[in-house]
């Protein structure tokens, strides 16, 4: 159990681990419902799945943070297993188009995917949990975040971690832009809301806001 979620709420997400990158793949879902989103499954899809079936879910969607290969190694698979389509943000479609040579950079084994199913847009109801999708660009063109306001938790993807941000430095990256991301999207949000981040330990926006090392309000 994450500290976004208690036993008396109908609000579950579970964030974890996956691939070989250590990206933090979050379950998001409903008790009520049923209904889950699947955010960032960067591998490690067999275990994605044996939580989703644990936790009696029907995943609605696949929704990606970014495209860079950490994040979106298990669409495919997740996608043949649920039938759920996949949502991405059109301006990180290059990277998604380009994972073969991502992959070979880094080493890690290819697996092509399929093509996207929707494009995500800013401020787009995610029709699950109460989610809203927020165009956070800078770590890549077409990076978001997602914000279920109700239970006061931010999926940041690589945009926020504890006490530091994402890398600017590849394909698309833009300081000054994650900068305004962070300053005018995210800190506007509640000081006490939790942030899963893309890689490493939950923080939230009021640490940040007071300790990120990168970007203070």
């Amino acid at each position: 159990m994450t500290v976004a979620e208690t036993a008396e709420s109908t609000f579950i997400i579970r964030s974890f681990p996956v691939g070989p990158l250590q990206c933090n793949c979050s379950i998001v879902g409903d008790r009520v419902t049923g209904r889950a989103m699947i955010v960032d499954p960067g591998g490690n899809a067999e275990q994605i799945l044996a939580l989703v079936a644990e936790l009696e879910l029907n995943v609605v969607a696949i929704i990606h943070t970014h495209a860079h290969l950490d994040h979106i190694l298990a669409a495919g698979e997740i996608k043949q297993a649920t039938g759920a389509p996949i949502y991405l943000h059109r301006d990180d479609k290059f990277l998604w188009d380009m994972l073969e040579q991502q992959c070979s950079m880094v080493g890690v084994p290819y697996t092509p995917l399929p093509e996207p199913d929707h494009y995500l847009a800013d401020d787009q109801d995610l029709a699950c949990c109460g989610g809203v999708a927020i165009h956070t660009p800078g770590h890549s063109p077409g990076s978001m975040s997602f914000w279920f306001e109700e239970h006061s938790t931010l999926v940041a993807g690589d945009t926020l971690f504890q006490g530091s941000i994402g890398r600017t430095d590849l394909w698309g990256g833009d300081f000054p832009t994650i900068v305004s991301s962070i300053k005018e999207r995210l800190y506007s949000l509640s000081d006490d809301a939790i942030v899963v981040t893309g890689h490493g330990p939950n923080t939230s926006i009021g640490s940040e806001k007071s300790n990120n090392n990168f970007v203070r309000a």
